[in-house]
């Protein structure tokens, strides 16, 4: 994800990371919606993407960094800025992991989209947000420490 500083930046407000977080659930709710309406589903498909494009820049950067949603966006810039690569210590087999579950669960939500299994669509939204979640949670780890590394990136906490 290529953004500005100033983008960066209004992405760090936490409104903008747990409106994406709601966000998803409602596109999946627009996707599945063309089991009720067909074509027209188009409409509000195109309205969550046109969101989830704006989202980053919408919202004003944070009064304060200080906060999980915050540094999970810095940590994601960090991870960009250093070419994905992580601190010895940090495990990046775990990084592997949160993208196989990712993958397998995005899998079974396209699956239950198509072949219009509520229970499949329900239970793989949930668990591709859980594991969006450990990443994030990830990123806030690797933020924190670059921090103690960077003096430049500890300076984005306010």
């Amino acid at each position: 994800m290529i953004l500005s500083e100033q983008t960066w930046q209004r992405h760090a407000n936490p409104w903008s990371v747990w409106t994406r977080y709601a966000a998803f659930p409602l596109l999946v709710l627009a996707v599945w919606s063309s089991h009720w309406i067909g074509w027209w589903s188009l409409v509000p498909i195109s309205a969550m993407v046109v969101f989830l494009v704006v989202n980053p820049r919408f919202f004003p950067p944070p009064r304060s960094t200080r906060n999980w949603a915050s540094m999970a966006v810095f940590g994601e810039r960090v991870w960009l800025a250093q070419q994905r690569r992580f601190l010895p210590h940090q495990f990046p087999g775990v990084f592997g992991t949160i993208a196989a579950l990712s993958l397998v669960n995005v899998l079974a939500l396209v699956w239950g989209l198509w072949s219009s299994d509520i229970l499949l669509t329900i239970l793989s939204t949930g668990n591709v947000l859980v594991a969006k979640s450990w990443s994030n949670d990830r990123m806030v780890w690797l933020f924190s420490e670059w921090c103690r590394i960077s003096p430049e990136y500890a300076s984005w906490l306010r």
